[in-house]
């Protein structure tokens, strides 16, 4: 006979509490869930992998994705939820692929090239979001915040920003993840502007570390999603037969 576990000691395991796992099963991320004889709710080991999966994978993956991907594995989706999975590897990777590409350009204090796209100094709210890759409602309020400026169309009253508020705005973006404070990134954009570049590098080379240990946890994640995947095709259904015994382990 399998061994089953209480929720309270798979919560102890876990360091979580018995909330967080009743919420995953409410949510649908689990197998359903079989009662003892006394209505009390019973967790096999392929419940728990499910509970440890959930956990890994929170640290390196969206949430939305994570909840999806289970839901579909529940449902014997499995090949489409390890696409959801695969995404946010390619997400990360792109923007790996900028943060670098920034770097590069700001040593070369060039940024005429950006993506390949043409860059003027009277560009409206729209190009320059279009260039930096970032919607225009993120460009208004770090102007709000005083972290870039832009003057006004004299014809039509709309905003209008230089090559170098892009750079301003290509900067912010990339490194908005890691520079957490608004006084700090307004101190990263003087060292911009006087360039600074031994303080410039150290932000970026710290966005590129913060990158790598979610890319390292990413595949934790992901080698305990493929263990419950194992441990769901040796049962042969993501459901869970009803146990009749009257208690489960401590």
């Amino acid at each position: 006979m399998e061994v089953t576990y209480m929720p309270k000691r798979i919560a102890k395991k876990l360091n979580v509490s018995t909330t967080t796992l009743r919420r995953y099963e409410e949510q649908g991320l689990i197998p359903e869930v079989p009662r003892t004889a006394s209505n009390r709710r019973c967790y096999t080991s392929t419940h728990l992998q499910a509970f440890v999966t959930i956990r890994a994978l929170l640290k390196g993956h969206d949430i939305p994705v994570i909840y999806e991907a289970m839901r579909k594995i529940k449902h014997g989706h499995t090949v489409e939820s390890l696409w959801l999975i695969n995404a946010q590897q390619h997400n990360i990777q792109m923007e790996k692929q900028r943060v670098e590409e920034v770097l590069t350009m700001i040593k070369q204090t060039d940024f005429s090239g950006f993506r390949n796209m043409k860059v003027s100094d009277a560009m409206t709210i729209g190009e320059v979001s279009a260039i930096a890759g970032v919607n225009p409602s993120a460009i208004r309020h770090w102007e709000k915040e005083g972290l870039i400026h832009s003057r006004r169309n004299e014809e039509n009253g709309y905003r209008v920003y230089t090559s170098h508020e892009l750079k301003k705005i290509i900067v912010i973006s990339s490194l908005r993840k890691t520079v957490y404070f608004i006084e700090s990134m307004k101190q990263l954009l003087d060292d911009l502007e006087t360039q600074t570049m031994a303080s410039i590098e150290r932000s970026f080379q710290l966005a590129l570390k913060k990158l790598n240990d979610q890319l390292t946890l990413q595949y934790q994640g992901i080698a305990e999603l493929m263990s419950y995947i194992q441990k769901i095709n040796m049962c042969g259904d993501t459901s869970i037969i009803p146990i009749h015994h009257n208690e489960a382990a401590n």
